[in-house]
Order: structure tokens, then sequence, then C-alpha cells
């Protein structure tokens, strides 16, 4: 694991030191007091960082191993989980073996969430939790990044300039993806570099070609060594986006002006609107491993995505923001029709579609008309990619 050491999560060795490095450290004292009490927080900082300091103590003070804190976190998870969402559903675990690793490729709404709503389904029915792919960009913040490194996260470095820097970077990733496959260790990897804000969720061809460069250099073949990762396209899908307005106000800016540039601690701050917002229902498809992968990185990508758009979860929330955009030939009477054509893991009721179709008002009126069509198309793409993928 040594030339992996810039990228990697901490070992066991590594956990108990990192523990005591938080717990003593004011900055994360401070972000975990105003988590569990906001009110106090405000008013007596001091106090409160001293009863968190004696809380993660308790609580944690004991641990030295990467999978005794995972096990130690997995409840106050199930307790997040269950305060911001109506409910976590799933499909497709049944086809998938607890012994074996795989390399699941999601897509990509929430930042923290995705990958902790997999994690904590895979940890509720039995599997291993996965090591999480990062950007880089998200661990400036030195607390955030002992956080993630403790949470088996590991580091995909973005924004290189040297192309010989960028191959350099993509051979370690991919040297470390293929290792920790081969050492039984499944990872959750997004498909694309960043969050798919409008809900078109593509895979990007260069992340296949990542996963082929260490073996490549072992003369094996493309199609051989994309089957002995064991990829399963995953599909997660929220009723509702807390950060919505957001990805929607960045969407309309980027067409206005060409560009958006991010203020200062707005990723931080969309991690905490993204984990405590209210989602509503949350569904997460595993699909089949992939055993007879195509020969070439553009046609896996495709073959990906026709999985994971084939199985999406669609919410009310998504057919009715299609319906708004005009797009189905007969608007509001078509839920039967709609249904029929896509696979989903529920059926709709007039008062589901009119609950949705009230919510979707709600969050319209909140924000800026110029931003509206941007916020209507990410909860109505998703439709248009399933009825294309069935």
């Amino acid at each position: 694991m040594q030339d992996f050491d810039a990228i990697r999560p901490y070992s066991d060795d590594e956990t108990g030191p990192a523990i005591q490095r938080l717990v003593n450290d004011r900055e994360f004292l401070e972000m975990v007091g105003r988590f569990k009490s906001p009110t106090l927080a405000q008013w007596a900082p001091a106090v409160l960082r001293m009863l968190t300091r004696r809380w993660l103590i308790r609580h944690f003070g004991h641990v030295t191993r990467v999978d005794a804190l995972q096990a130690e976190v997995s409840g106050y998870v199930g307790e997040l989980v269950e305060k911001t969402t109506t409910r976590v559903s799933h499909s497709g675990l049944d086809r998938l073996d607890p012994n074996t690793a795989y390399l699941f490729i999601s897509n990509h709404r929430d930042i923290v969430f995705d990958p902790m709503v997999v994690n904590y389904l895979l940890f509720q029915n039995g599997f291993a939790t996965t090591r999480i792919a990062i950007g880089d960009n998200l661990l400036q913040n030195r607390v955030f990044a002992e956080m993630m490194r403790l949470n088996k996260s590991f580091v995909v470095r973005r924004n290189m300039t040297s192309p010989r820097e960028m191959r350099d970077a993509y051979l370690t990733l991919s040297g470390f993806i293929n290792h920790s496959i081969d050492t039984g260790q499944s990872i959750w990897i997004a498909q694309r570099e960043g969050r798919a804000k409008d809900g078109v969720d593509r895979t990007d061809p260069a992340i296949i070609k990542m996963f082929f460069m260490s073996r490549k250099k072992g003369g094996m073949g493309f199609g051989e060594a994309m089957n002995e990762l064991r990829i399963v396209p995953v599909s997660i899908a929220y009723e509702y986006d807390p950060c919505d307005a957001d990805k929607a106000r960045e969407l309309e800016t980027r067409a206005r002006t060409g560009t958006y540039q991010k203020t200062e601690g707005e990723d931080s701050e969309q991690i905490v609107r993204g984990l405590t917002g209210f989602k509503g229902h949350v569904h997460v498809h595993f699909g089949a491993p992939i055993t007879d992968a195509p020969d070439n990185p553009k046609d896996l990508a495709a073959r990906i995505d026709r999985e994971m758009h084939a199985n999406y979860h669609l919410h009310p929330s998504n057919l009715v923001a299609y319906q708004q955009r005009d797009q189905h030939p007969q608007a509001h009477n078509t839920p039967d029709a709609v249904t029929e054509s896509v696979v989903t893991a529920d059926t709709w009721s007039p008062a589901d579609l009119a609950a949705a179709e009230a919510e979707m008002e709600r969050r319209l009126e909140a924000c800026d008309p110029a931003i509206r069509p941007y916020l209507l198309d990410m909860y109505a793409n998703p439709v248009v990619s399933a009825l294309s993928a069935n």
C-alpha cells in the first residue's frame, strides 16, 4: 500500500491517532457541536465544545480499527437517514455476493449522501462498506480531510495542468482501485467528475479508461480487465434534492455568463445542506455485475448508462416536473401510460401526484423566476432518460 500513501484512506494503525487528533481539534468540536445543538453553539460555544469532546471520547475514544469505527458510526448514519427521508428502499442486492468485492459506479447527485446511503444499505444487508472516491477539492478543509480518510475515502486529484502529471495521477488511482478489488475491498466511485446538476447522468469514458491503465501495463485485454473489476452500475434516486435551488442557480449563471465561480465555503455549505435537508423517498438500485464487458471504454460507458437509466426509481416529483415542462403529449392525464413505460419501484396514486404538484409549486415559487426552468429540468430529465432506455 506504500505506493498509494498519497491517496489512500487511513489504515487500522492510523485510526486511533486520527480520532485522538479530532477530539482535541477546536474546529472539529465546533462543527459537531453546531450539528448537535445549534442554540447552545450560539450562546455558550465553550461549554458546548467541552460537552462535545466528552461525548466524542465516550463513544469513539476506544476505537482503533476502521471496521469498528464504521460499526460505531452506522447508528448515527441511520438516525440521519431517518430524520431526512420518508424512507430508503433498494433493489438488486439479492444478485450480489456479500463475500465478493465490486466496483460500484454510481450516478452522482449529492456530495456526501450518495456514497453514504450506498454504504448504509450495504452495511444493513451484511455487506462490507466500500472505499469512497472523493475529489481533492473537497479536502482543502483540514478537518474534513481527516474525517473523510477515516471514513475509507481515497483521493481523486483534479485540476491538473500537465499531461504527464495527469497520467501519473490516473495511473496511481487505477492501481489503487485494482489493488483494492484484488484484495477484497469494494469501491464506490461517481460515473463522472462532479454532480449531475441537470439530472442527466452520463458516464465519462475517461473514467473507464483510467480503470484500465494499471491492467494495460501487464498486457491484459480491456474487456477481460473490466470483467475482473466486477462493475456494478448503481442508480440513486432522490424524491427531493435539498440543493436543487443551488444547482439551478449555478446552471442558470453558466448559461447566461458562460462561467460560474464558487464562493468560499460553498462546497461545505452544500455538504451540510445535502446531509441535513429533506429528501423524501430515496431509492437505490444495484445493477447486475458486468461480466461480459465490451472491448472499449465508450461502449462500456454506454452500457453502464443504459443499465442505470433503465432502473431509475422515478418519483412523483419527477413525473410532475416532466409534465410541467409540457413534454408529454397528454400532459397531466398520463400517469398510467408513463408508469407502464418506465420501470419503477412504486406505483403512483392521484394523492401522490397531487402532493408532488403542491411541493414542486412551493419550490418553484421560492426561487427566482430565471432559475425555475433549470430546477424543473433536474427533476424531469431522469424521466426522459428512463423512457429512452426502456
